[in-house]
């Protein structure tokens, strides 16, 4: 095993624009119909829109000419301890815990830590990506296992949801993560990354989920989110219509997307705390 490379731990401090915060939720809410998120709070997953940017940067740092990397995001999971308030300064620690070999090329486990001015924990974020056809770096550390939480009871209540997924969404969610790979916005690009036409992001979908939870389960309280996670099954094109089930389990609902083409998000959870907490000031 190789030593973890010194590119791997990075540390930001910045301001969170108030008005990024809002457009962020505006945004994931708009498949819902609803626009303007009349409660002015942040959505539980901000701290993933703040951490992008950082994350990109150790992926990219993997990337030698020889080896191009090619990331394909394979899960995503957030553990709040309260919500993003815009205008704060927040501190992004990124980490790599370790790298492994895989058939299709190197997954790599990456760490984010969101603090506030105050140095307390905002969020803390657990991804792995793949990097596609890499074969560096060499394997070194460990890929840490993030078993789902288990739900505290059988399910009490099933619910299935139908969403209607459009080209403007994309766009709209590109607009306000700060995400514009071409994949998602240029039918060239991402023909040339191996899709047949532009996808959409997959945090969107997670976030479209995170919202109907709260909407449904949460009592309208973003607050209320704890941890959610997902694993990314297959991508998904604009103008799919997305079905996802949610089993209440009181406290933990579980869930899964998929569209006619197949999975999308799978072994998906969101957990919620039984009052509020703090929210964002």
């Amino acid at each position: 095993m190789s030593a973890q490379p010194t590119l791997a731990d990075r540390s930001a401090s910045f301001p969170c624009d108030v008005g990024d915060v809002a457009d962020y939720r505006r945004a994931v809410r708009a498949p819902l119909g609803i626009t303007v998120a009349a409660d002015g709070h942040a959505s539980p997953l901000h701290p993933f829109v703040l951490a992008h940017p950082r994350f990109e940067q150790v992926v990219e740092g993997f990337s030698t000419q020889s080896a191009p990397a090619r990331p394909i995001h394979l899960s995503q999971e957030l553990t709040m301890s309260r919500l993003v308030r815009g205008g704060e300064q927040v501190t992004v620690t990124i980490e790599v815990p370790g790298a492994r070999r895989e058939p299709r090329g190197v997954r790599v486990a990456l760490r984010g830590l969101l603090t506030g001015a105050d140095g307390a924990p905002v969020a803390e974020l657990a991804t792995a990506v793949l990097l596609a056809g890499a074969v560096t770096p060499e394997p070194f550390g460990t890929i840490p296992a993030r078993p789902a939480p288990r739900p505290p009871g059988p399910v009490i209540g099933q619910t299935t949801l139908r969403h209607a997924i459009t080209m403007d969404s994309v766009r709209r969610y590109a607009a306000a993560s700060g995400d514009r790979n071409p994949i998602h916005l240029d039918p060239q690009a991402a023909r040339q990354a191996g899709f047949p036409g532009v996808i959409v992001h997959g945090m969107s979908l997670l976030a479209l989920v995170c919202e109907e939870v709260i909407d449904r389960y949460g009592d309208g309280d973003p607050a209320r989110i704890q941890g959610i996670g997902c694993r990314f099954s297959s991508p998904v094109s604009p103008a799919a219509t997305i079905q996802t089930t949610l089993a209440d389990h009181g406290g933990v609902v579980r869930f899964s997307s998929a569209t006619d083409q197949g999975a999308a998000l799978k072994s998906g959870w969101v957990a919620l705390t039984t009052a509020g907490r703090e929210r964002s000031g």
